[in-house]
């Protein structure tokens, strides 16, 4: 009978846990570096809204002595007309009671109708104006609504002619900021010039201007009209479609447009100077009707379905300075897991100690450029700013490195990988349609080097190995 073999005799000692796995440890040690580095990396985005903050004050006090948003609304053709209504009231009997009776009163409400055409024709000059270090774009708007009104239609309305009040007639407008207006506005109507005083008749609206018609003559033929209106806005200007057929033509010297609302231009075209827009628009795209009354029950013309009908240009930068740094702070701790997994393969290929005091290092100075980002960007443009501010980072990163790698093609690897981290930031910030796209591929062949880096490495005959030499 074979003797059975005794196991090997043990060690006299064994390896601690921390020199058995040795490399966990490490892994560990980085990953609450970085979550240690979220600190800053927080100070700073409360930094960045506190600066918002105090941009957006700063452009909200601009704006509003300049003049705000500006919608354009109208015009409206306002007829007063008169009309019966039966009430219940409690007079008295002869008896000396009170009895109620069925009585009939005359009351007064206004009948309203849109345009037959609208056609708004503008020409909107922008300019930047400044309060301390902050910009905001203000523009002066030249502009002429014009049209024809066809003869009013009472018969739709069931209105009889006869109580419709001629003389009272008016022509109305919307403007939500008059302040802006630079100089009187004056209603061409039909070839008679009328001054429009300031008030607005249009429902819901109490901002504008109106005209009285005048005359006693009932409106039986199509009259054409026109408002020139000059004035001040800020951000953004729109209009409202209130013509059956509606045409409308901007044209201005900002390249920096978007443009917003129910409707986009037919026709534009995006210059480095500027910019021609053209829409064109029938009523079948609103909610509210060509016609209606005042009374009750005609509730459709609503202030909120003619705001979910304007269509216009907002002038302002889809995404300033304060936004992209925005977004480039939300890719840090990419950064930090980057260079940090760098330095870990530095240290499993090469034999390369690092303390984790000069991780910390590392990583400051990673956080540190984005509070160099946000504060230069205040006074230069946010791509000269990124380049000033990425040169910084990776040259002192560079530097410090320089000492404890060695220096030679470790050091090297380091600042070109930065540079290319900082590339890839830039280009991605700038396309931000594809930033999604782009941020998953460069992930994906970041995690396909190091795999294959490490494909060949015995993690655990390397933790073996060094816990032996312990």
């Amino acid at each position: 009978m074979a003797e059975v073999q005794a196991p090997p005799p043990l060690p006299k000692s064994q390896p601690l846990f921390g020199r058995r796995h040795s490399t966990i440890l490490k892994l560990l040690g980085v990953g609450a570096l970085v979550l240690v580095l979220l600190i800053p990396l927080a100070m700073i985005t409360g930094v960045l809204r506190e600066r918002l903050g105090r941009r957006n004050e700063a452009v909200a006090d601009i704006t509003s002595s300049w003049g705000r948003e500006q919608n354009v609304i109208g015009p409206v053709l306002g007829i007063p007309y008169q009309y019966k209504f039966k009430t219940v009231k409690e007079v008295p009997a002869p008896d000396r009671k009170v009895e109620r009776r069925e009585v009939e009163e005359t009351a007064t409400a206004n009948a309203y109708f849109l345009p037959e055409t609208l056609n708004v024709s503008g020409n909107v000059e922008t300019q930047k104006l400044h309060r301390g270090i902050y910009d905001a774009v203000v523009y002066r708007a030249e502009t002429i609504l014009s049209g024809k009104f066809a003869p009013p239609d009472f018969g739709a309305l069931k209105i009889n002619l006869n109580d419709v009040q001629w003389k009272d007639a008016f022509v109305t407008v919307a403007i939500n900021d008059l302040r802006g207006t630079r100089e009187a506005i004056v209603l061409d109507w039909g070839g008679t010039k009328r001054s429009m005083l300031p008030g607005s008749q249009v429902p819901g609206y109490t901002t504008g201007a109106t005209a009285s018609l005048g005359g006693d003559q009932p409106i039986a033929t199509e009259i054409q009209f026109s408002i020139p209106l000059d004035f001040n806005g800020s951000e953004g200007v729109f209009f409202a479609p209130f013509g059956v057929q509606n045409e409308a033509t901007l044209k201005s010297n900002s390249p920096e447009v978007g443009f917003r609302g129910a409707f986009l231009p037919a026709e534009r075209s995006l210059r480095p100077d500027g910019f021609d827009a053209k829409w064109k628009i029938s009523y079948y795209g609103r909610d509210y009707p060509q016609s209606w009354t005042g009374r009750a029950g005609n509730e459709r013309f609503t202030t909120q379905s003619v705001s979910n009908s304007l269509f216009g240009a907002q002038f302002l930068s889809i995404l300033d300075a304060y936004r992209y740094v925005e977004r480039s702070i939300k890719y840090g701790v990419l950064f930090l897991v980057l260079v940090f997994t760098a330095f870990f393969l530095f240290e499993v290929t090469a034999r390369q100690k690092i303390h984790p005091f000069q991780y910390l290092m590392v990583g400051a100075a990673l956080c540190l450029f984005y509070l160099l980002l946000l504060s230069i960007s205040e006074f230069i443009g946010f791509g000269w700013a990124y380049l000033i501010a990425a040169v910084a980072s990776i040259g002192l990163i560079t530097w410090y490195c320089r000492f404890f790698l060695g220096g030679g093609v470790r050091t090297f690897m380091i600042c070109a990988g930065l540079a290319g981290v900082y590339l890839f930031l830039y280009i991605t910030l700038r396309q931000q349609d594809y930033a999604l796209l782009m941020g998953a591929i460069a992930l994906f062949v970041v995690l396909a080097i190091v795999m294959y880096v490490t494909r060949r490495i015995d993690w655990y005959a390397r933790d073996a190995g060094e816990a032996m030499k312990r």
